[in-house]
């Protein structure tokens, strides 16, 4: 390649700031913008021709380049197909889907017309690109344009969303990372919560408060305690609390200090949130981008030490709130991957255990999270009053009846309630089971609803097993068998002991021998739960279910949750019937998640029920994909899997959609999910979803019978799992490539 060429795949950075796309001397700029505008030019006496609708193209006897006038063909596509006004071209705008552009060979004399959804879209999220770099002209190549959707996609996760969601807590990022779209207090200074004990970070804060008074920066320090009632006192002042830092010489040669960077998950959620973490690390460890995954794992560690447990996220407003707790296997999936000296990945790992530990024992295994009688744990934080980050009009049903027996508006109940001028313990009870669905991370489902703080769930008590058995592993395989904590020598056998005795404990509690399914125990009422939930096959992820409960959760129970587009959240039969006064919640049938998902995949692959892993993740993937050809590219936080539909009327919307021209994040675990996803399919498969196979034609007589596959249980830290089983899959799809 010479050297003014570019890759045509690369990034937009790269693609737009240099080689010839850079270089192009478009010395009669006029000329060329006549050969742009011509064909959209209606002239005296001109007869238009009404253009063909397709959604193919013409044979490619060379690779084609075209001239383009960013601004003026960025004008054309938007007044011709943008018929439905939302600076996004899909299949539900009505334009005839075709637009001549100018050929390079042909100095811009010969048109070829873009056709297509997918094509059109593609050029419109190109030019948006360019025009970011400072671009007028530009030549780009249709590769770009036709790029097979999947291979697309995944480059844009890999060079771009994960850069979009990037934020720092300092000086650089502050400003980005404060704003709070869920801030609907009528304070919206940007202020910053810095632990009591931080006083190094403290004075940095100070200091840029000082020298950039634009800012209007608020610092404030926290108590060493850090109560519920505190907590509650200051969401009329709600802030961003402060992450690791670490020594950074700058330009001038001076000491500072420089923000952890970390991802968010998107949209509304700009900051750093608990279990989304632990999947958007799975993505970036396939990407390769360790560093961010390591300083992922190191602001987790941060936060049990200053916050006492990882948080719901890190606003002032969660300060009471934790999340499923998914550390051991993040920290080992990053030791994996990690290039320093052995000792120095020792040490690291080290730190990061010893805050599992801290956080297994203060936060799971404490009340009132740990059950005393069942010897479970339960979703159960410890705030006070109503949770401040929803919509204003969130809880106005639940209120009125209330604020009707007292005579008061809405407005007025709340004003008092939240005072402790109206004592109603009924409320109390209300708002701590909502607290614990949010913490649960599945806010909101009927599952959940007016008892979560109750329930010892199958997820929570699969992910404190597979705490146990990580622990263990780690202490016998890397600390010979020694671990201190707290003074005291903790050995591989307790907490082998503990995992053994959790199991027991699940099987008593949540296995349903009956039904062939993992339910919910309610400690209040000392029953099963009847709510069908997906999160039981996180006991298979977890290697908790002995090989009998595998096999029948995957042949009696999968296909309750198995549909179109993936596995969906919950039965319809258990969410039970919809109507006005009790609307779809976003964790129920007919919706389907990423964590879900990812999850059930390793837990089939775990227990060797490969052809179900990849048939659910082409299932899933499919999903992903199909819409982002036919939507401008979107990878939004949900969907209906059962219709493949992701504009939603369901609850809080749907995070990632609203974007102009180009989507620039997706969303945090989405993007993981296409990207781990992809790790399980075979060539073939891949291929087929790269033409938007639906998975009923694909999946049609061709069902694969894969030879079994040894059970993996528990991790082995002397090697990289991951490189193993990046090998296997490897070896897998060339072995089983042609019985597709």
């Amino acid at each position: 390649m010479a050297d003014t060429e570019v890759n045509i795949y690369a990034d937009s950075r790269t693609y737009y700031s240099t080689g010839n796309n850079n270089s192009y001397d478009l010395s009669n700029v006029s000329r060329f913008r006549s050969f742009a505008t011509s064909s959209m030019s209606k002239k005296p006496g001109h007869k238009e021709v009404a253009r063909r609708r397709r959604a193919s193209h013409d044979e490619v006897t060379k690779p084609r380049k075209f001239l383009i006038d960013v601004e003026e063909t960025k004008r054309q596509i938007l007044e011709q197909e943008d018929t439905d006004g939302d600076n996004q071209i899909t299949i539900h705008d009505m334009g005839p889907k075709t637009l001549p552009v100018g050929t390079l060979d042909s100095g811009g004399h010969r048109k070829y017309e873009i056709r297509g959804t997918y094509m059109i879209s593609n050029l419109l999220q190109e030019l948006a690109l360019a025009e970011e770099h400072g671009r007028k002209h530009i030549i780009l190549d249709e590769a770009r344009l036709n790029e097979n959707p999947v291979k697309r996609l995944s480059r844009m996760i890999k060079t771009n969303f994960w850069d979009g969601l990037t934020r720092r807590i300092d000086a650089e990022g502050l400003e980005i990372i404060c704003a709070d779209p869920k801030n609907r207090t009528a304070d919206h200074s940007p202020r910053i919560y810095i632990p009591y004990n931080e006083d190094e970070q403290y004075h940095y804060y100070t200091n840029l408060a000082e020298t950039r008074p634009h800012l209007n920066l608020q610092v404030e320090k926290l108590p060493k305690e850090i109560t519920p009632e505190y907590v509650k006192s200051i969401n009329d002042r709600p802030g961003i609390l402060a992450l690791a830092m670490q020594k950074h010489v700058d330009i001038q040669g001076n000491i500072t200090l420089k923000g952890v960077p970390f991802i968010v998950p998107g949209g509304r959620f700009n900051e750093m949130y608990g279990w989304d973490s632990y999947f958007e690390t799975l993505g970036l460890v396939l990407d390769n981008r360790v560093e961010m995954a390591k300083g992922m794992v190191d602001n987790f560690v941060y936060q049990i030490t200053h916050y006492g447990k990882i948080l719901n996220a890190n606003r002032s407003y969660y300060l009471t709130r934790s999340q499923p707790p998914f550390l051991t296997d993040m920290a080992i999936k990053v030791y994996e991957h990690l290039t320093e000296e052995p000792e120095e990945k020792k040490k690291w790992l080290e730190i990061t255990i010893r805050a599992a530990i801290k956080e297994y024992y203060t936060i799971w295994m404490s009340p009132p999270r740990y059950d005393p009688i069942t010897g479970l744990s339960r979703f159960y934080p410890t705030g006070l009053g109503i949770p401040p980050e929803t919509e204003a009009s969130h809880f106005d049903h639940v209120i009125l009846p209330y604020a009707k027996k007292l005579g008061l508006s809405i407005k007025e109940y709340v004003a008092k309630y939240q005072s402790l001028e109206i004592s109603e313990p009924g409320l109390d009870e209300y708002f701590l089971h909502d607290r614990a669905v949010r913490e649960s991370g599945h806010d909101t489902t009927y599952r959940f609803e007016k008892r979560c703080a109750h329930l010892a769930t199958i997820d929570l008590n699969s992910l404190l097993y597979k705490y146990e058995v990580d622990i263990s592993e780690i202490i016998r395989l890397i600390f010979n068998d020694q671990f201190e904590y707290n003074g005291i020598i903790e050995t591989s056998s307790t907490w082998s002991e503990r995992a053994l005795l959790r199991k027991k404990r699940i099987d008593k509690y949540l296995w349903n021998e009956e039904k062939s399914l993992y339910y919910d125990y309610d400690t209040s009422k000392k029953e099963q739960s009847v709510y069908e939930s997906v999160t039981a096959y996180w006991a298979l992820w977890a290697g908790c279910a002995s090989h009998e409960q595998a096999e029948n959760l995957v042949k009696i129970s999968l296909p309750k949750f198995e549909v179109l587009g993936g596995l969906v959240s919950g039965t319809e039969e258990s969410r039970g019937t919809i109507a006005l006064d009790r609307p779809n919640r976003q964790w129920d049938y007919p919706f389907g998640w990423a964590p879900h998902q990812i999850m059930a995949w390793r837990g089939l692959e775990n227990y060797g029920y490969m052809t179900e892993a990849r048939r659910l993740a082409y299932r899933w993937l499919f999903t992903i994909t199909k819409t982002f050809v036919d939507f401008n590219g979107v990878v939004p936080e949900k969907y209906d899997v059962v219709t493949l539909n992701h504009l939603l009327k369901v609850e809080y919307g749907n995070v990632g959609t609203d974007f102009k021209f180009v989507p620039r994040e997706g969303f945090g675990w989405m993007n993981a999910s296409y990207q781990v996803g992809l790790s399980y399919l075979t060539h073939h498969m891949e291929r087929a979803l790269g033409t938007c196979t639906s998975p009923e034609v694909f999946f049609k007589n061709r069902e694969v019978k894969l030879p079994p596959m040894e059970y993996k249980g528990s991790i082995d830290l002397e090697e990289s799992k991951n490189h193993e089983e990046s090998k296997n899959h490897e070896e897998s799809k060339n072995q089983e490539e042609s019985k597709f």
